[in-house]
């Protein structure tokens, strides 16, 4: 037997794995932190891709806006801002003439505390600070996406300023491929009609993670963001327990792909063959907090099964669901073809995931370990329970067969397992 300790919530459990069932770990590559964070932004800033340093790009006189990502996002901004700034104080800006501008997208207005914890006590004091509000009337119109005809609204004070900066990390997302770089403009500071317009497009099968050529949502946001005219980017990439390992500045599209090399290194995980079930943990907590957030880790997991395989999702979920729109959609619709059609005519953010668990169900059978209540697990999420992951792995066995073949994936959201090309 093999014994895999796989986190659950804030302890771990074990899965025993026949011997001659288990084809392996597919985990992370790890890298280590910067020994000093705030030196590696100081040196990516020092040593911009394909772009000037900031102090030729400034003014003393100009208007700065810097974008920063709101609270639903980890980014260590805190330790962004600081250097940033002094770079751009270094060139003669003023705080009074610099301004922040939280990327909420289509999310709910970032909370005073949580600015305090995003940004900064001393930031705060100092620079003027905004939420983005999709649906406010403060919105420019700067045209059309000609591949897709998006009407890009962005925030009005995002447009009028002299030079415009974003800042973010990069990682694996669901449909934009990769979060960072443009996705700061759209969804960040765009308005809700141009958001609808572009995340429509997560319907096409190349918005997928990890995936940018011929992906229209990543195509639509780099058009748009063109359109906004940004200056300079400010992105960072972490490891599974959110430290900055290297930091990356400069142009808006060659800043932010040679952040992507260095998230590929790490999360894009080659392998050989596709196993019946793949016993996947979602990394624990605060990844398994709710289903919502845990789902990530079977998205990746469908990359790792054979078609009809099954996936055992090891994730505590005591916050249940998560997210009344998620719960809400597996209620109303029954079908994927009613789900597209409501993505299409309304995007809400939320009803995403239900789409994709749906879709899921199409291609693996689903066995939930966690503290769900069955009744929402079985009946409204259309998922199988097992009350402890050994228990789980018995039923995979009496779907798949004694002789089947098990990945095991205990940093499953982190983890994207990749087919090697022969």
């Amino acid at each position: 037997m093999v014994d895999m300790w796989l986190p659950y919530g804030k302890t771990e459990v074990c899965a025993r794995i026949p011997t001659r069932n288990f084809l392996g770990t597919i985990q992370p590559n790890e890298k280590s932190p910067a020994p000093d964070p705030r030196a590696e932004i100081e040196r990516a800033l020092n040593n911009p891709i394909a772009a000037e340093p900031l102090k030729q790009i400034v003014r003393p006189n100009n208007t700065v806006t810097i974008v920063v990502d709101d609270s639903t996002r980890a980014t260590p901004t805190n330790l962004m801002l600081p250097p940033l700034i002094n770079k751009l104080n270094e060139a003669g800006v003023k705080d009074e003439n610099i301004t922040i501008i939280f990327a909420c997208g289509s999310h709910r207005p970032v909370t005073p505390a949580e600015m305090k914890k995003l940004i900064g006590e001393e930031i705060r004091n100092r620079i003027r600070e905004i939420n983005h509000d999709s649906k406010s009337a403060d919105l420019v119109f700067l045209g059309k996406t000609k591949t897709f005809g998006t009407k890009v609204y962005v925030n009005g004070t995002f447009t009028e300023a002299d030079v415009k900066i974003l800042t973010g990390d990069i990682g694996l997302h669901y449909y934009a491929g990769y979060g960072g770089g443009r996705k700061s403009v759209l969804p960040g500071i765009s308005g809700a009609e141009t958001i609808q317009h572009n995340h429509a497009n997560l319907l096409h099968p190349k918005a997928r993670t990890g995936i940018l050529e011929e992906n229209p949502v990543h195509q639509d946001m780099v058009e748009a963001a063109k359109l906004a005219k940004v200056d300079f980017i400010l992105n960072i990439v972490t490891n599974s327990k959110q430290e900055i390992v290297q930091a990356f500045a400069g142009d808006m599209e060659q800043a932010f792909h040679e952040g992507i090399r260095t998230v590929d290194e790490m999360y894009k995980v080659p392998i050989e063959q596709r196993a019946d079930i793949a016993v996947v943990s979602s990394g624990g907590h605060p990844l398994d907090i709710n289903l919502y957030q845990a789902y990530k880790g079977v998205d990746n997991a469908l990359n790792a099964v054979k078609r009809n395989g099954v996936i055992v999702l090891v994730a505590e979920c005591p916050e249940g669901h998560g997210n009344e729109v998620f719960y809400d959609w597996m209620v109303k619709f029954k079908t994927l073809k009613e789900m597209e059609k409501a993505i299409k005519k309304r995007f809400v953010l939320g009803g995403h995931k239900s789409y994709y668990l749906l879709k899921a169900l199409q291609r693996a059978k689903i066995i939930l370990v966690s503290v769900m209540p069955d009744y929402q697990a079985i009946n409204i999420f259309n998922l199988k329970t097992a009350p402890a992951v050994n228990d789980a792995l018995r039923d995979a066995f009496d779907l798949a067969g004694k002789n089947a073949k098990i990945w095991a994936m205990p940093y499953g959201n982190h983890t994207l397992p990749v087919m090697k090309t022969m």
